[in-house]
């Protein structure tokens, strides 16, 4: 053996051991990601893959738990009894500030690094004393949707908040009507979350307000059963009407030209990236140095061929 070849094995040699170790104490890590969701509400079953992906890849732990019926006093208890777990991270939403900012800050002060994503804003997570926001701006979303849908000429419209316990959802529809030049009023239902009563409401709604140019919904939750509603009045493409989200259902109904556009927030990045930031982090404290705005971003028929290959999956 050459002098040259005797010191490029002891070099692998001495390099080996270092790698090894350094790999087994970065795995492991624990990270909980708490939503505000029903489990009926299928939007998030793309944040629930995203975990999954970036728990694989990034050689961690990712628990998702959520209320089942939505109720945010409960999700405050989830969060607490996530803190109290001694987990290396929490990422949860921040669906109402007064409920759950006492939660979340409890938990920062054990030690627990938080990230807030999906909702909430960039102001409330560094009030918490969370690490970084990852989301989409609710209200700045629903201006942008209410000026678009100024341009393409629309003056009244119908908002289905189908979550409007969450001051976010008001906020999308607020901004809307901001954008529009219009008071939001009357225009805004509560419209509940089962399918056959919110198709009901809004079909109830637009024959006590037939000269209503528009729809919005907040996702499939609101969307799908505003699909059959206006199916079954014979209203489908002849009213404009615009989505916060994407789903099967929605891409279907943008391909069909009966949604002139989703609002995609993409959730995917909403729940991937904390848990890749957070890991990081952990093992070699870097940390991004701003918020990071995950949407909006508009969806129309041009632009469907990925998101409709890998809606309610990833997209």
């Amino acid at each position: 053996m050459t002098p040259t070849m005797k010191l490029l094995l002891a070099a692998t040699v001495a390099a080996t051991p270092l790698i090894a170790a350094g790999t087994a104490q970065a795995e492991g890590e624990k990270y909980i990601l708490v939503s505000h969701a029903p489990d009926s509400d299928s939007w998030w079953n793309t944040i629930k893959n995203a975990i999954a992906l970036a728990s694989e890849q990034m050689g961690v732990e990712v628990e998702y738990r959520n209320p089942p019926t939505g109720d945010l006093a409960d999700m405050a208890r989830i969060i607490e009894q996530a803190a109290a777990s001694g987990p290396d991270g929490i990422i949860t939403t921040l669906s109402d500030f007064d409920v759950l900012s006492g939660p979340v800050r409890s938990a920062v002060d054990s030690g627990v690094d938080v990230i807030i994503m999906n909702s909430g804003t960039p102001e409330q997570a560094r009030e918490v004393g969370a690490l970084m926001y990852v989301g989409q701006p609710e209200y700045d979303a629903g201006l942008a949707a209410g000026e678009r849908a100024k341009e393409d000429g629309v003056e009244s419209f119908l908002c289905v908040n189908h979550y409007i316990s969450s001051p976010a959802s008001t906020e999308r529809c607020q901004g809307f009507a901001d954008g529009l030049g219009v008071e939001l009023g009357e225009q805004m239902i509560d419209s509940g979350q089962d399918p056959a009563e919110i198709k009901n409401r809004v079909q109830a709604y637009l024959s006590a307000n037939p000269d209503t140019d528009a729809v919005l919904t907040l996702g499939p939750t609101s969307a799908d059963p505003t699909l059959l509603a206006l199916d079954e009045t014979g209203m489908a493409g002849d009213i404009y009407f615009g989505t916060f989200d994407l789903g099967a259902n929605i891409v279907q109904g943008i391909k069909d030209g009966v949604i002139e556009w989703g609002i995609d927030q993409q959730p995917f990045l909403q729940a991937y990236l904390p848990v890749v930031v957070l890991t990081n982090y952990h093992r070699y404290g870097v940390l991004p140095g701003n918020n990071i705005n995950s949407g909006p971003g508009f969806v129309t028929a041009e632009g469907l061929e990925m998101v409709e290959k890998f809606a309610g999956e990833y997209r």
